[in-house]
């Protein structure tokens, strides 16, 4: 049987027949070294190709005195490197998360601010064309619905609908921000 010292030399002049021995040699004992500090197959199989994957690529100019040893030191190396990076990862998804999470909040306080303005100015308009977007616009009911619960015809629905939209957009003014513009044009073009 060849040794972990003749193996080592023939890794660094690039016989693969000597990395197929050291892979098939160490492949479940650095298996197990990893899967003891991660407890998930998938990754401590990945992170034991890694480790075969970096051995071949830096062959030539590594300095090993004990292949047991170094192999379980690049391995151990390789679990706390993924466990750093996932963490890292975490952080992040954390933080975008509560970025996330507060973005939402504001829109939604807008939106109900801007619903309230809506509310109010439609107020201020006559009585079928208040009806009409209100029923259309604020409480979702098709204009089909609308004019049947007036009983009014659709075009007659339609005509109070144009009116009192190009009434409240007259209504706002020019420097409003670009959010409550986005939550208007979502608001009055939704069909």
């Amino acid at each position: 049987m060849i040794t972990d010292n003749d193996l080592t030399l023939l890794l660094q002049k690039g016989d693969e027949s000597s990395f197929t021995e050291i892979y098939n040699r160490y492949w479940d004992k650095l298996y197990f070294i990893a899967y003891k500090l991660l407890r998930d197959t998938s990754t401590a199989e990945e992170i034991v190709q890694e480790v075969f994957l970096t051995l071949w690529k830096k062959k030539e100019s590594l300095l090993i005195n004990s292949l047991s040893s170094y192999l379980a030191a690049m391995t151990r190396y390789a679990v706390y490197r993924q466990a750093a990076q996932l963490k890292h990862s975490r952080k992040q998804e954390n933080s975008l998360g509560i970025i996330n999470a507060e973005a939402i909040l504001e829109i939604d306080v807008d939106h109900k601010i801007l619903l309230e303005i809506i509310a109010n100015m439609s107020n201020k308009l006559p009585e079928k064309c208040r009806l009409v977007f209100q029923y259309n616009k604020l409480q979702d009911q098709s204009l089909a619905d609308v004019a049947e619960k007036l009983n009014i015809s659709q075009k007659t629905a339609e005509g109070h609908l144009t009116k009192a939209l190009r009434v409240i957009r007259a209504n706002f003014d020019k420097p409003m921000s670009d959010l409550l513009l986005f939550i208007i044009a979502m608001l009055f073009f939704k069909k």
